[in-house]
């Protein structure tokens, strides 16, 4: 069967245009209303909230409309789901991306990641096994197999589904997205090497409030040092040809933010709309 490219976000990405995402804690409410709003993706947060594999599986059959799915005659869903995490990258908690692929998610987003061997553990955490003769055989996959709910979410075959559950751009059929977040110096100054690194990263997302912590300049984030560093992450990110996150678009900023070179943006929910609406237009989108 040819199946046309399931992960919005990605479809977006590999079409050099801006993606707009949001973070929204992980409950039904928010799966029912970002469902039908037009963002590209949703990200939900399990990093600073609450971490429930039975609240997320509730999440993603709360954003299946049936009236989408019949009109757009598509498996795709009009809002591709994705979470964030609880561990850290130095945490290497590879389990939890296991659960959280098998509920059906399309992409990880994992916090606080500063080293190639973190982010080497990142992108394995989301790959199967493979014969070291495959192609792409690294990063060396550590998924272990057991698909059954993502499959059915995803509404293939499990033969289907393993020929898409890897790690885009790395399997240019890939549907899964792995983003790291930069949220340190120490991840700002391996930010290059683990982008030449380690393949099969698909965005990275500035950690704005971590990182003027670590500066010393909480929240700042115009002072002179943060913008430094986030000026950095772009670069190497424009480098290496990865798209670069910001997790903090609001009216105010969304024409800087994009004219910076950010191509993966984050509006905040509550002012979410007028943001988007904004961001679509300026990226001619819209």
């Amino acid at each position: 069967m040819n199946i046309p490219r399931l992960n919005g976000i990605i479809k977006v990405l590999e079409q050099n245009k801006h993606a707009f995402v949001s973070f929204a804690p992980a409950d039904t409410v928010n799966a029912q209303t970002f469902a039908t709003e037009p963002y590209d993706g949703i990200v939900f947060e399990m990093e600073h909230g609450g971490y429930d594999v039975r609240t997320l599986r509730d999440c993603l059959q709360y954003m299946l409309n049936r009236q989408q799915i019949a009109e757009s005659a598509s498996l795709a869903p009009a809002v591709t789901p994705m979470v964030r995490i609880p561990p850290n990258g130095i945490e290497m908690n590879q389990w939890i991306a296991k659960q959280v692929l098998d509920a059906g998610v399309y992409g990880i987003i994992w916090p606080h990641v500063s080293t190639v061997a973190e982010a080497y553990s990142a992108v394995a955490a989301c790959r199967y096994a493979r014969p070291p003769t495959a192609p792409r055989v690294e990063p060396k996959g550590q998924r272990g197999d057991g698909p059954t709910y993502a499959a059915r979410y995803w509404g293939l075959s499990a033969q289907e589904y393993y020929e898409r559950a890897d790690v885009w751009p790395l399997d240019p059929k890939g549907e899964i997205l792995v983003g790291i977040m930069c949220e340190d110096m120490e991840g700002v100054k391996n930010l290059p090497k683990i982008l030449k690194e380690v393949p099969g990263i698909g965005v990275v997302i500035i950690g704005e409030g971590d990182l003027s912590q670590s500066l010393g300049f909480p929240r700042q984030y115009k002072h002179p040092a943060v913008v430094a560093a986030m000026a950095e992450i772009v670069a190497a990110c424009k480098e290496n040809n990865v798209a670069c996150g910001h997790p903090h678009v609001e009216a105010d900023n969304v024409d800087e933010v994009i004219k910076l070179g950010y191509r993966f943006l984050m509006p905040k929910p509550a002012r979410s709309n007028a943001v988007l609406e904004k961001g679509l237009k300026l990226t001619g989108r819209k």
